[in-house]
């Protein structure tokens, strides 16, 4: 096979040769040799181009090399020790030395025309969680604000050569997804000066895309990157003229572009290959690069992972199912057996495994797999221990719950029809058909009620209104119970006494809460001496209460009544719990008594509890079931109502209801991973939910399935999580979306936080 010009290319798995990405270049003072980025690791080659030489390899993630006004020196951006901090490297000596120490990320953005200090942006301290500008002497040291603005951004900070001012980006959001192609209004940037005598100035306005400012060599002229003629370009601004295009691309992408001492030449990358300009007569062209090396990229790793994405506790309490690194493992959920940290591996596939649902015997389990490309339903039998796929329909299935008597399972296909099977027989059925939340947005958009007569499920209208209805599980038409104006909804359930539902709701600028749909008319409960009590005064309500008047538990419905639903009427019949919380995913004890739900408060996720014991004489307020920073999902009552199963930031914790003390479960699943097919995984999914789910059918005029076909060569050249990352983000950025992209999964991206004291050396 003959080798391309420019990149290497290396033998694929698939019917096309993957293809080598180099990016984020770097060009000496002298213009005479370029840093770049491939695999996460950064290599040198003559500005010429030739034969790329590996300079420095570590597991972690490099990136953004820059090198000293002398040459002497290379700072970049490294992973090893957290999010990204600066590090600079003797290039005669290898002397490597950490610059900046924080757990926000900086960019690294320019040296000091004096090789003094290092300007960075980072938001490790601004209250919005925007960037602002930094300097920090090359040698290390305490790092400088020189630019913070509260709630605004300013980054891209380059140093003027002679007098002191330092040009800088200021705007919204393009600098956080400069991967995105084209722009909307949140995009559009300003390039601004900051004088050495602290003025602020305006030096182009924000009607486009404007990026990577760069000064010439006398400071008379800055170069930087726009999209003002429709596609990404290098254009030049002479401060008080008008701005002039360099380069003349129709099309492609210039990224991160890089301008020598002497101004007589720039680089940039276009299309993950190395480029170089001249800005003199805006000539381009491509760098021919061979890469010589052993990069430190993984393959196959073993893993012990303890932090997981989903948990599913068994009915009768004693056992534990969890996702894994997109597998599924099972466990005892008793502490003295799974001391040891041993889980059982149910699936080994590359791709993704979700939405465990237990089936009420606690001896089967089913989930959503998507190993052929599309999510399908399957069912692994512990007695028998081997798995069955359910269905196969050319359309997703997902989000199965499992009917009252085990016989019956209902699902979500293709996001637009609620299925329910026979599990025995295989027999499946259509039960509604509209439009379901059933990604991020939905805890769980459908529940069987508790005499398996009835599935309530979430209706999305052609106005974005999502509300719930209810539909016979044999069959029949679809009911509206609630009646809602909201932009949110979340996870649905059936009271045990069967006489309610509870859901929550919310809209966009408004915290989200807990409502009650009563199914049949009712009076509230209302005892003689509690009905008393309604006319005493202050001081006698602080006296204790007569021996006689308890509280009686509230009677549950026996289990053979069925559940009775009044539709006349009862679009009066919602009622908002007085939580004045942010509440989310509840769900009820086994007994009645109490209701479970997550909440945001004070900027930590917790889980509380409201009583449902209307007869109840103690004032009924939200009790803080937990009290830690990291976000709890998957809350889950034991049989006996005592104890809820969670996972806190991924762990699997217990707490008790009356003690409110929380224990983990050392429960550890291993598994060996293997990356080049994993990643492959990742990228077809994250093309496989864009295509399912975008709103525009027309992909605002990109075309998505030619996107796959670009990018995916790339994917097979990848050779870290981080670049699989990049890639993707970048064909995600084909289609000019706003708050879109990929990133790493929370068990992956977790970085201990090590807390800000006030103190310095």
């Amino acid at each position: 096979m003959p080798r391309l010009p420019v990149l290497v290319l290396l033998l694929a798995s698939g019917s096309f040769a993957a293809i080598i990405p180099l990016s984020d270049p770097a060009l000496s003072p002298n213009h005479s040799e370029i840093a770049f980025v491939s695999g996460g690791d950064i290599w040198t080659v003559p500005s010429t181009g030739g034969e790329a030489r590996l300079l420095i390899s570590n597991p972690a993630t490099e990136s953004h090399p820059r090198y000293s006004p002398d040459g002497e020196s290379l700072a970049f951006v490294s992973t090893r020790t957290g999010s990204g901090d600066i590090y600079v490297l003797r290039l005669r000596t290898g002397e490597l030395k950490r610059v900046t120490f924080d757990d926000s990320r900086a960019a690294l953005d320019n040296w000091s025309a004096d090789g003094k200090f290092l300007y960075f942006s980072s938001s490790r301290s601004d209250i919005g969680g925007m960037n602002d500008l930094y300097r920090v002497a090359s040698g290390g040291g305490t790092p400088l604000a020189i630019a913070a603005g509260r709630y605004a951004d300013e980054s891209q900070a380059a140093p003027h050569p002679a007098n002191g001012s330092v040009a800088f980006v200021s705007g919204n959001m393009a600098v956080s997804q400069w991967w995105r192609k084209g722009h909307s209004h949140i995009d559009e940037t300003r390039i601004g000066l900051l004088t050495q005598s602290g003025e602020y100035q305006t030096i182009l306005e924000n009607h486009a895309r404007n990026l990577w400012p760069q000064w010439s060599v006398t400071g008379h002229e800055l170069f930087y990157v726009s999209d003002k003629s429709g596609t990404e370009n290098i254009w030049s601004l002479v401060p008080g003229s008008a701005p002039r295009q360099i380069t003349k691309f129709t099309e492609g992408r210039v990224l991160w572009p890089d301008i020598a001492r002497d101004g007589k030449s720039l680089v940039f990358e276009r299309d993950f290959r190395i480029w170089t300009l001249d800005p003199a007569s805006g000539r381009t062209s491509p760098v021919e690069i061979n890469l010589r090396g052993v990069p430190a990229g993984p393959s196959t790793t073993h893993l012990n992972v303890n932090i997981f994405s989903e948990l599913a506790l068994s009915p009768d309490g004693k056992k534990v199912a969890f996702i894994a690194h997109g597998d599924v493992f099972a466990a005892s959920a008793a502490p003295a057996e799974n001391a040891g940290g041993g889980a059982v591996r149910l699936t080994q596939t590359p791709s993704a495994e979700h939405d465990l649902a237990w089936a009420p015997d606690g001896k089967r389990i089913v989930y959503s797999s998507e190993r052929a490309g599309i999510a399908r339903l399957f069912l692994y039998d512990f007695a028998l221990e081997r798995e069955t796929q359910l269905t196969s329909a050319s359309a997703k299935d997902e989000k199965p719950q499992w009917a009252p008597d085990g016989k019956q399972l209902a699902w979500i296909r293709d996001g637009r029809e609620l299925h329910v099977m026979k599990v025995d027989t295989r027999g499946e059925r259509t039960l509604a058909s509209h439009q379901f939340k059933t990604l991020t947005d939905a805890e769980s958009p459908i529940s069987w009620s508790p005499d398996g007569q009835w599935i309530s499920l979430f209706n999305t209208d052609s106005r974005g209104f999502t509300n719930v209805s209810v539909v016979p599980a044999a069959g029949g038409p679809e009911r509206p119970l609630s009646f809602l104006a909201n932009s949110f909804a979340g996870g649905v359930v059936w009271s045990p006494d069967r006489l309610s539902v509870l859901f929550d709701s919310g809209q966009r600028t408004e915290q989200r809460s807990l409502s009650r749909i009563d199914l049949i008319p009712r009076t509230p409960k209302f005892r003689e001496d509690q009905f008393r009590d309604l006319f005493r005064d202050q001081a006698r309500e602080t006296a204790p209460a007569p021996a006689a008047v308890t509280s009686v538990p509230k009677p549950v419905t026996p289990a053979g009544t069925p559940v009775d639903i009044t539709f006349e009427g009862i679009r009066t019949r919602l009622t908002r719990l007085p939580l004045s919380l942010d509440a989310r995913a509840p769900s009820i004890s086994p007994d009645g008594k109490t209701l479970l739900f997550a909440a945001r408060l004070g900027g930590q996720d917790n889980l509380y509890t409201w009583s449902l014991d209307e007869l109840s004489r103690q004032q009924n307020v939200p009790r803080q079931l937990t009290s830690t920073a990291g976000r709890k999902s998957g809350a889950q009552f034991t049989p006996d109502s005592k104890e809820v199963f969670f996972l806190d930031a991924g762990r699997i914790s217990v707490v008790p209801l009356d003690t409110r003390v929380v224990r983990t479960l050392a429960i550890t699943a291993e598994l060996d991973v293997d990356f080049d097919k994993e990643k492959q995984e990742v990228f077809a999914e994250a093309w496989r939910i864009l295509n399912e789910n975008y709103y525009d059918p027309k992909f605002h005029g990109a075309d998505w399935a030619a996107m796959r076909a670009h990018y995916e060569p790339f994917i097979e050249g990848a050779r870290t999580p981080d670049e699989v990352r990049r890639i993707t983000s970048l064909m995600i950025g084909e289609l000019n979306s706003s708050h879109s992209g990929i990133s790493a999964s929370p068990a992956a991206a977790h970085i201990a936080s090590t807390g800000r004291l006030g103190l310095q050396t």
